[in-house]
């Protein structure tokens, strides 16, 4: 029976927040670049928002499943984050009879689903279709935590430091950096472990000449997997990157980017943004706006809170940049010739993001894999100076305060004239080279990505054919 990636159809079940759905949404136009179907399932609020995204592709569809509880907010970015680890994810098990009559009614042939979806994988052995995880971290971060985790590295005071052995280069972290699932398990994590048991294999968003040894090591474990990152170059034009994560990029927001960015010289901006989850105390924005101020360069500050808020409390750092409030389109932020670093939190997209565009970083981890990504930005890779945060946690009123002149310090560590700093923005450009080769034809994520296609039609054609058997 002949078959090939025209016939095949995929249904993609992102978690209803940016950082899950943005590049989930990218691998469901990479598979449909390639000839798939693809298949977006979202609530209505975060359909809206990824419309924008696939309007112009004829293969990518969205399906919409009912909000499932009315008094929790559909995109988790409105969300509080306390509640987020608790009520949140019970609530989205309520998705799962919407989401199982999705399937008996489109009848799709693979499922590529987030990793706090793990009922979606029952549903996939009913349904008789392979489900795949899309894991929107690093195989470093899987590693180093698996290690943590079998060795019982953690110590009881959260301030000891210990190092992580079994690594080509020195990793060192303290309790106090480990997230919840390291520390005090919640129940969830048990049943996405089970969950991994019953799925196909994880989808990576990285590539391999990033972490060819970290690849290795956890392919060498058992778990299949495929790197097909970075996926957000997937987006060419520039139009498609300003309609990258939906309605909140809108003209007037776009209209006041760029303009301020032609003005300023090449390589001379210092972007910062902290994601859509975390915020910081008063104490702390005013920390940032003085080590602004004393690093005396231009800044694109992505803020969460009201712009004009934040810039009272920025005080005299507010007049060297512009402070933007609400959803950018990042990547082609990154990319304008105006911009030589990058402040941010660490999280995985991010981290991709800025390699992909060839900047150094300055890590300010906050919570979550952040901790363990900057690790790899700082000491394995070498791109990277962190702020020295060392609290892991989404409640701004738990982390110490990073002052000023580590901030500045940090600036200049990536954007200075030193040796250091220059090695820094070398290995960013090298680095940037490496990501386009991966997703290039003939390049290791577009290896990989056909590779997966080829097997998902395989598994088609071996259903169909036991079905017509029967």
């Amino acid at each position: 029976m002949a078959s090939s990636a025209s016939d095949l159809h995929i249904f993609f079940l992102p978690l209803p927040a940016p950082g899950h759905t943005i590049p989930m949404v990218d691998l469901a136009l990479l598979f449909a670049n390639l000839g798939a179907r693809s298949t977006v399932v979202a609530t209505p609020y975060n359909a809206s928002l990824i419309l924008p995204s696939i309007s112009s592709h004829p293969k990518v569809q969205i399906l919409t499943v009912p909000s499932p509880y009315p008094s929790i907010p559909e995109n988790i970015t409105s969300h509080s984050i306390p509640d987020v680890s608790s009520e949140f994810f019970d609530v989205l098990c309520l998705l799962e009879p919407h989401f199982d009559q999705l399937l008996s009614l489109h009848r799709p042939d693979a499922l590529v689903s987030d990793l706090f979806f793990p009922w979606s994988a029952s549903l996939a052995v009913e349904h008789r279709i392979p489900r795949l995880i899309f894991h929107g971290s690093s195989y470093f971060f899987l590693n180093v935590t698996s290690s943590i985790s079998l060795l019982k590295l953690l110590p009881v005071s959260d301030d000891d430091p210990f190092l992580v052995p079994g690594f080509p280069h020195r990793i060192e972290m303290r309790r106090s950096q480990m997230p919840d699932f390291l520390t005090s398990p919640p129940k969830y994590v048990n049943l996405i472990a089970d969950s991994l048991k019953k799925s196909h294999g994880m989808v990576m968003n990285t590539f391999y000449e990033l972490e060819p040894a970290h690849a290795d090591a956890f392919r060498a474990s058992g778990m299949r997997s495929w790197n097909v990152g970075p996926v957000s170059l997937c987006h060419r034009p520039t139009n498609s990157l300003l309609s990258r994560g939906g309605a909140a990029s809108e003209p007037s927001t776009v209209d006041r980017i760029f303009p301020w960015l032609d003005s300023q010289e090449p390589g001379s901006v210092l972007y910062i943004c902290f994601g859509s989850l975390a915020g910081f105390t008063a104490v702390q924005v005013g920390e940032i706006g003085k080590g602004l101020a004393a690093a005396g360069r231009p800044y694109l500050w992505v803020v969460r809170d009201g712009t004009a808020a934040v810039e009272v409390k920025i005080g005299e750092g507010r007049g060297k940049g512009l402070v933007i409030s609400g959803w950018v389109p990042q990547v082609a932020i990154l990319g304008h010739v105006a911009v030589g670093a990058f402040m941010t939190h660490c999280e995985w997209n991010s981290c991709t993001d800025g390699m992909a565009a060839g900047l150094p970083m300055i890590t300010w981890p906050l919570a979550a894999d952040q901790p363990f990504n900057e690790r790899l930005l700082v000491d394995a890779l070498g791109l990277g100076v962190g702020v020295g945060s060392l609290v892991n946690s989404w409640l701004k009123e738990k982390r110490t305060v990073v002052p000023a002149e580590r901030l500045a310090a940090a600036v200049e560590g990536v954007m200075g004239g030193g040796e250091e700093a220059e090695a820094r923005r070398r290995r960013a450009r090298e680095m940037k080279e490496k990501a386009a080769a991966a997703v290039a034809h003939g390049g290791s994520s577009q290896f990989e990505l056909a590779r997966l296609v080829d097997e998902l039609v395989g598994l088609k054609v071996a259903r169909l054919e036991e079905e017509e058997a029967q």
